[in-house]
């Protein structure tokens, strides 16, 4: 099959949830003798890169602002996607989805998919405007293309209740790239099962600030051990003030760590090596960072959110969400509790190796094509 997807940033992922699921699908699909073509902006994936692993890029530019790069750099995927021969032109995220009509209207003999990855409008970085245009596009992603995939069994479940339509449930993935090396730690000055890890984008619906409130109650009130560091992996994308923010807040804290954006085997390295995971965030779709976490073996500690929880299943520990005190409380519980943590790690690595494998997922969304070219015909 000639596969395209549209929506993402690019790939390889340097961050972002959308562009670790499309790396992953379409190398494995590559792997497996597909033709797959991915649509890459100018300002996240180096201009010069034409194949990454069996997958072609296409490099197009956009218009580098927060509200019109993904849209102005959909447009032009969706109008040059009408002149090439894809048999399945794939959309991702509610937003790039909403353009997704030209297809349906210009191109009808190509099988058209959008995956369902959460609801952007909850995402506090966007104003009014944003985020009513983000629910007509859910409206479109769920109405237009010939199929809708989901990541969750929560976004399956809101897509029939609110649109009436079965869309086919294949989550995210999780693939661990265990690294006994230290030079990531040696870097920050870290030590082996010493530090909280966070990964992820800094936007407020993340909810690092909670976690770094709780972390500096606990030190303010002796309940951290002598040297043991909290680490935040990510950057902001579009979020300069609320990145400002964290760092102010963190002013002094010589065990709060931020590392910015991080990939190979830096990443691996930092998962690797953690105590603890942490996931405070207010709203997700269904995080890859997360499922990545368990994968390392990494006992999570998640807000209580219905996401979180259908990813962990009964392999996490819990906080109710946005509630610093009791965050800071199960913190100062767990780290005291090694072979608690360790123990719930465990369990975590054996779900997300059964779970979430990248290498079904790819296979579950080619037959997914499969499904729904046969229904359009």
């Amino acid at each position: 099959m000639k596969i395209a997807f549209i929506g993402q940033k690019g790939i390889p992922a340097k961050f972002g949830g959308v562009e670790k699921h499309v790396e992953e699908i379409a190398t494995q699909m590559a792997k497996q003798g597909h033709q797959v073509f991915v649509y890459v902006r100018n300002n996240y994936t180096a201009k010069k890169a034409r194949k990454y692993k069996g997958v072609n890029l296409i490099h197009l530019p956009s218009i580098s602002t927060k509200h019109l790069d993904a849209i102005s750099h959909t447009f032009l995927a969706t109008l040059h996607s009408l002149f090439q021969d894809y048999d399945v032109i794939h959309y991702q995220a509610i937003g790039p989805s909403s353009l997704s009509w030209i297809i349906k209207i210009f191109k009808r003999k190509a099988v058209l998919v959008s995956t369902f990855h959460c609801q952007d409008y909850y995402h506090q970085k966007w104003g009014w405007l944003a985020r009513k245009y983000l629910r007509f596009s859910e409206y479109l992603a769920c109405k237009i293309p010939d199929g809708v995939i989901a990541v969750s069994q929560i976004l399956c479940d809101y897509a029939f209740k609110k649109y009436g339509i079965n869309s086919e449930l294949i989550p995210n993935g999780s693939r661990a790239n265990f690294d006994s090396g230290d030079k990531a730690l040696k870097k920050w000055n870290l030590k082996e099962k010493r530090y909280i890890l966070f990964v992820g984008r800094l936007i407020k619906h993340k909810g690092a600030h909670y976690l770094i409130e709780a972390f500096k109650q606990m030190e303010d009130t002796s309940k951290v051990a002598n040297n043991f560091k909290l680490v935040i992996v990510g950057d902001g994308f579009h979020t300069d003030v609320y990145v400002k923010y964290l760092k102010t807040i963190s002013n002094g804290r010589k065990n709060i760590i931020f590392t910015g954006n991080q990939t190979g085997k830096s990443l691996n390295q930092l998962f690797s090596h953690a105590y603890l995971y942490v996931q405070p965030s207010e709203s997700e779709g269904l995080s890859i960072a997360l499922l990545e976490a368990m994968g390392y073996g990494l006992a999570p500690l998640v807000s209580n959110i219905k996401e979180n929880l259908e990813a962990v299943g009964k392999t996490s520990f819990t906080f109710e969400v946005k509630n610093i005190n009791d965050l800071k409380n199960k913190l100062a519980y767990l780290l005291n509790k090694k072979s608690e943590v360790e123990l719930m790690g465990a369990k975590a690595k054996k779900r997300a190796r059964e779970k979430f494998s990248w290498e079904s997922i790819a296979q579950k969304t080619i037959q997914a094509y499969h499904k729904i070219a046969v229904a359009k015909n």
